[in-house]
């Protein structure tokens, strides 16, 4: 084991768990010994659905009323959640603002911030009822710089910076460690455009990288498994990116 700190007390839950980062940072806790509630609005592989200690729900969590459903669910089948990992999250297609309907604007949102607003509002008196917890939001680097999505995509991830930072900075003194992690070019089922046809826009992306290659969701999984430990305790209100060098250009 890596991270000695989780045993079968640590309650994870984690949104966009069927797939990509949060599939990977499921397996992650998972293998470390942690019970893993997992939320995605599709169907989860059955390689998580063998795991005794994982047990998920799929919603769209882009309804307010399906976040508090998942958390509920959570606490009557593991007793409490102590990390939280606000995982999930849509592109927009790389749309202008011209090429931005208001409902596609309107998705973005609700499916990248006013989920995690929801979720985390249900999930900290929870927290703060046990003393503490840890809670990770996942940003972007399009959260730190443009050009890594669309207007609304943009927007909505530096929307999820502020939103960490105040939060942390909010609960700094009542146990509860929050950071936000901001990832560049991660090889998942949700930038598989990029790799489709001759796949040129991924040689692009590579090539524009600094280190010249996409990360693996288990890259951002381990630093996750750091950023909950109590070695990163002191990384209060942290985004941490892991994107390559990108953001030093």
């Amino acid at each position: 084991m890596t991270a000695p700190w989780i045993d079968d007390k640590t309650i994870v839950f984690v949104t966009g768990a069927a797939s990509g980062i949060g599939k990977a940072q499921a397996e992650a806790f998972l293998a470390e010994g942690a019970q893993v509630f997992g939320v995605d609005c599709q169907s989860f592989p059955d390689t998580l659905l063998a795991q005794p200690r994982f047990f998920g729900t799929c919603c769209d969590l882009a309804v307010k009323e399906n976040c508090f459903a998942a958390v509920q669910a959570c606490v009557t089948h593991f007793g409490g959640i102590t990390v939280l990992l606000n995982t999930a999250g849509k592109l927009d297609g790389y749309h202008t603002i011209a090429e931005t309907t208001s409902m596609e604007w309107e998705e973005i949102f609700q499916t990248n911030v006013s989920s995690m607003f929801y979720l985390t509002k249900e999930i900290l008196p929870l927290m703060q009822a046990n003393g503490g917890g840890t809670i990770i939001n996942m940003a972007s680097i399009a959260g730190m710089v443009a050009g890594g999505g669309g207007i609304a995509y943009t927007t909505a991830k530096h929307a999820i910076v502020g939103f960490t930072k105040q939060l942390a900075l909010d609960v700094a003194d009542q146990g509860i460690s929050v950071k936000g992690i901001a990832p560049g070019a991660i090889q998942t089922p949700m930038n598989a455009a990029d790799f489709a046809g001759d796949g040129k826009m991924a040689q692009w992306v590579a090539e524009e990288t600094p280190v010249k290659r996409w990360a693996q969701p288990e890259e951002v999984a381990a630093l996750t498994l750091f950023l909950a430990s109590p070695q990163a305790s002191y990384l209060q209100g942290a985004i941490v990116p892991i994107d390559g060098g990108w953001t030093l250009k």
